[in-house]
């Protein structure tokens, strides 16, 4: 068994307690950048409905929340909406 020592830190902006090291592990400004903000919902639709979305999301190789996203920016940004 090896005699490593574990080293506890507290990062500047979360206050989470972690583990660190040498190499790798939390940094300030690593990790996937915000887009915006995330709100979890809850969406009835049909199955044919479900089933065309993810067959959209194979076909673009895209998330189920990435095609979601693309349909509402895409209604918002229609001429069609802009005109109500």
């Amino acid at each position: 068994m090896s005699n490593n020592s574990i080293k506890l830190g507290v990062p500047n902006q979360d206050g989470q307690l972690s583990m660190l090291f040498t190499r790798g592990g939390p940094r300030e400004g690593a990790g996937r950048k915000r887009m915006g903000t995330t709100k979890k919902i809850s969406l009835t639709l049909t199955d044919e409905v479900w089933e065309s979305i993810e067959k959209e999301c194979q076909n673009h190789q895209a998330s189920r929340s990435e095609m979601i996203r693309a349909i509402i920016e895409a209604y918002y940004h229609s001429s069609k909406h802009t005109q109500e």
